[in-house]
C-alpha cells in the first residue's frame, strides 16, 4: 500500500486571501457570502455548514509552483481561520460523502488516468493511481462542481 499526503492549499494562501480580499496572483476581489453548498474549504478540507458558516469565493491555480501552465478556478476557504487540513491524515473523512474525480499526472501537466468515484471508494482509487509509476500526483475535483478540492502526492521516503 502506497503512502500519500493529502496536499491542501497553504496557510499562507488562506491568510492572504482573509487579509487582502483578493485572490493571490490575480488581483482578482474576493467574495465573502454565507455558505450555499458544502464546499469543501480548501484548507481545513472539511465541508461547509450549509446557511451557518461565512465562505470566501476566490481564483486559485493549484498547479502554480508545480507546473509552468496556470489553470486557475474558483475555491473557497472558511472566512473564519482554520487550522490547515494535516498532510497526512489520510483521506479527508468530511470528502469521502461526496463524487470525486481523480486524475493522476505525470510532471509536465500530463493527464495519465482518471478515475471517477461515487461509491466511498475514494481511498481505493488513490491506491490504484499511485501504484502506477507513471503518476507523480492525483488533482482530485467535486465530480458535481467540478472544482479543485486538493492535491495527493506519494509519501517520500525522506517524508518519513
Amino acid at each position: 500500500m502506497t503512502e500519500f499526503r493529502v496536499m491542501a492549499i497553504p496557510t499562507k494562501v488562506a491568510t492572504l486571501v482573509r487579509t487582502t480580499q483578493m485572490s493571490p496572483g490575480y488581483g482578482h476581489p474576493a467574495h465573502t457570502e454565507l455558505a450555499t453548498g458544502y464546499g469543501p474549504c480548501r484548507h481545513c478540507l472539511r465541508t461547509f455548514r450549509v446557511g451557518e458558516e461565512q465562505r470566501i469565493l476566490f481564483t486559485y491555480d493549484p498547479f502554480y509552483g508545480i507546473e509552468q501552465i496556470p489553470l486557475p478556478g474558483p475555491v473557497y476557504v472558511h472566512a473564519e481561520t482554520c487550522k490547515r487540513y494535516h498532510e497526512e491524515a489520510g483521506y479527508p473523512d468530511d470528502m469521502l460523502a461526496h463524487a470525486a474525480v481523480l486524475q493522476g499526472y505525470a510532471k509536465g501537466q500530463r493527464l495519465i488516468a482518471r478515475e471517477i468515484v461515487e461509491d466511498a471508494q475514494h481511498v481505493a482509487a488513490v491506491q490504484r493511481l499511485l501504484a502506477r509509476e507513471d503518476i507523480d500526483y492525483i488533482e482530485v475535483r467535486d465530480k458535481i462542481a467540478g472544482c479543485y478540492d486538493f492535491r495527493i502526492e506519494r509519501k517520500q521516503a525522506s517524508d518519513q
